[in-house]
């Protein structure tokens, strides 16, 4: 069966799909995208994702490609086209096609809006989350607005390559002062030594994370304490637990940074229940 990609108003399948080679999400990496995860044919933590790429827009002057009602429909015919009930979206806005010069084009051409979605077998995420998963640890070397969720992702390209060289899942980016901000792809968290569960602050140059955001509220919501306070390599290697958040991977447990060993090789009780919770929860409130 073809895979079906939209493309500026036109459903196509994915290996006819294209946009110009002068649109700046090429030649600039001038784009911004979203991940959703998809339970059901529906939407999870929609919201915060389009809240998201609101402000991603707004933050690089791009104009919405269309209403948020609008591409709702988009998604969701999409969805239908490619037959996919569990699975993800990946949605991309690029300011448009303009002969290439650096600064943003005036007058603003069209953005272009490219969706895609594709299958997940989430009972294999499940068995990867009940076995665990190890990081590694490297150079934070991105630029200065990471809150900008924008296709520029080289430097997390080449860190997720190393993990995958290394065997790991995900590697662990790290400050010049030796404190972790985020992953790759996802963000960090520890169960410290003294039983304190933590994450970086979103004032730290890291993405906010959807799924992070709407785990908090979880933590909130059921009186668990944590602390937004940032955490070394060292503190990190020495937790009770660790784990990751993101929409690819919702809570998933980490088990070896670098070549230590964490708590008892095993994902954590916390993380577990954290997954439990937060899975539970993104079902019954996807829309």
């Amino acid at each position: 069966m073809s895979r079906y990609a939209y493309v500026n108003g036109r459903y196509l399948p994915q290996d006819q799909a294209s946009v110009n080679i002068e649109d700046r999400g090429f030649q600039f990496a001038d784009a911004v995208y979203e991940y959703f995860a998809v339970f059901d044919r529906k939407l999870a933590d929609a919201k915060g994702h389009f809240d998201r790429l609101d402000r991603s827009l707004s933050e690089l002057s791009m104009p919405q490609p269309m209403s948020r009602p609008a591409l709702r429909m988009v998604i969701g015919q999409l969805l239908r086209l490619n037959r996919i009930t569990d699975g993800a979206v990946y949605l991309q806005v690029s300011r448009g096609v303009a002969k290439r010069d650096h600064p943003f084009p005036d007058p603003a051409p069209l953005p272009t809006l490219v969706l895609t979605t594709k299958p997940v077998d989430f009972t294999a995420l499940d068995a990867k989350a009940a076995k665990g998963v190890s990081v590694i640890t490297q150079p934070d070397n991105r630029w200065g607005r990471c809150d900008i969720k924008t296709v520029g992702l080289l430097p997390n390209a080449i860190a997720k390559t190393r993990a995958k060289a290394a065997g790991a899942e995900e590697a662990w980016l790290v400050d010049d002062l030796g404190l972790v901000t985020e992953g790759a792809s996802t963000n960090a968290w520890i169960l410290d030594a003294s039983g304190t569960l933590r994450t970086r602050d979103t004032q730290a140059n890291i993405l906010h994370g959807i799924t992070r955001a709407t785990l908090i509220e979880h933590l909130k919501d059921q009186c668990i304490p944590f602390s937004e306070k940032p955490f070394t390599v060292e503190e990190a290697k020495q937790a009770r637990e660790a784990f990751l958040t993101a929409a690819s991977a919702f809570v998933l447990p980490i088990v070896k940074i670098d070549e230590v060993i964490i708590g008892n090789g095993r994902p954590g009780p916390l993380s577990l229940r954290l997954r439990s919770l937060y899975m539970d929860a993104a079902r019954r409130s996807a829309s």
